[in-house]
């Protein structure tokens, strides 16, 4: 599902910063894939992306795709903005989302459809994707 209404300006998402590790999960997004590097070696899932594996020191990894389906690990709710450009979209939230299919990964992210009263930890979201007019495909979250 995408969507024509950002849910943040614009102004946030101009360009990515990527660089041989991350450009990987950028470009599976854009293509509405949700994938997570995993250590061939011990099975570890890891985000954000790095070149050696944090548990087992390999360097040996594979992409993952996931479902997109989680939980809100953590949040908080924005209602100061730090930019002008947020002044008209406060208050938001950010989001950690945690996966059910690929242990120990979580994802800053926001969930697009809920209320700040509406949001609580543990909350099952799934993945939405916002693709916005600059190229950038965002994954984000829905209550489920």
């Amino acid at each position: 599902m995408t969507t024509t209404d950002p849910y943040l300006p614009l102004e946030l998402a101009q360009e990515l910063f990527t660089d041989r590790f991350t450009q990987e999960f950028w470009d599976r997004c854009r293509n509405h894939e949700l994938a997570f590097q995993k250590c061939t070696s011990c099975g570890t899932f890891r985000n954000p992306p790095v070149p050696v594996c944090h548990r087992c020191t390999s360097a040996d990894y594979e992409w993952a795709a996931v479902s997109g389906e989680g939980r809100v690990y953590s949040f908080t709710i924005v209602t100061h903005p730090v930019a002008e450009f947020l002044q008209t979209t406060v208050p938001f939230n950010v989001s950690l989302v945690e996966f059910d299919d690929a242990p120990g990964v979580r994802l800053i992210s926001n969930v697009v459809d809920a209320e700040p009263d509406e949001l609580t930890i543990g909350m099952s979201v799934q993945l939405h994707w916002e693709d916005l007019d600059t190229g950038i495909t965002l994954p984000r979250f829905k209550k489920a």
